[in-house]
């Protein structure tokens, strides 16, 4: 039987949401290790596509001028695939980056929303990740909104959220409905479980299948050629959760 740890589980969910052949570019931020190894194992898997931009990385930012240039080119529509998180989220996919409390005198302070609502409305595809899944995290109506996840009918936004991945499962998001969907539910898991650790309402059909395990395959490589790649811009993640160590 196949064992793998939640980390890399999360790793190969989102990898698989990047193998369509309209994601040619997928840019990661900072401190993301889970989103970049699993886009540099999309690649891995697709033979060389996507490219992938890990900021803050070495040999895999191509980025010169900061955040700057990763604006202008989400401006520009050359990145397909972005990643967000937040503090909290809600229903409607909003996120909050900024504290929890009533702003502005929050009871905690966290990074701030530094670009996330401009690559949220540009980048065609985002995907939200938050490992936790809780109702601290998914609450009814977020704290303060960093960056929104739906937009009035008039306002040009080619980008938004489509997926969410936590520990729990997949959700997508239905921008029409402005409503999450239960797409799948992480092994030894139940929906049951999924509805108690959210705080809003979500769509749930009638039929909620397993989130795909890892192949061993896929394992392999992520423990290999790709956790080395990992390696050059999270050498303690790849060395604490896939096992490589390049300084060995």
């Amino acid at each position: 039987m196949t064992t793998y740890s939640r980390d890399e589980f999360l790793i190969t969910t989102i990898a698989r949401l990047l193998a369509s052949d309209d994601v040619r570019h997928v840019a990661v931020g900072a401190a993301s290790p889970i989103p970049g190894a699993a886009a540099l194992l999309a690649r891995k898997v697709r033979g060389g596509m996507p490219r992938v931009s890990l900021i803050h990385g070495k040999a895999t930012n191509p980025f010169c001028d900061g955040g700057r240039e990763i604006f202008d080119a989400a401006g520009q529509g050359r990145i397909d695939v972005f990643f967000l998180g937040g503090v909290q989220i809600d229903g409607e996919a909003n996120l909050n980056l900024v504290g929890t409390g009533k702003y502005p005198t929050v009871d905690k302070r966290f990074s701030g929303s530094f670009g996330s609502a401009f690559m949220y409305f540009t980048v065609p595809k985002v995907i939200l990740f938050r490992p936790e899944h809780s109702r601290r995290v998914f609450v009814p109506r977020v704290d303060f909104i960093s960056a929104p996840g739906v937009s009035d009918p008039d306002v040009h936004r080619p980008g938004g959220p489509k997926y969410l991945v936590t520990e729990l499962c997949v959700m997508a998001f239905d921008k029409d409905r402005r409503r999450f969907r239960l797409e799948s539910v992480t092994p030894g898991h139940t929906v049951e479980e999924v509805l108690d650790n959210t705080g809003f309402e979500i769509d749930v059909p009638a039929d909620v299948g397993e989130t795909k395990p890892p192949e061993e395959e896929r394992l392999a490589l992520l423990r290999s050629s790709v956790g080395v790649e990992v390696a050059d811009t999270y050498p303690g993640f790849a060395r604490d959760v896939l096992g490589v160590d390049v300084a060995a």
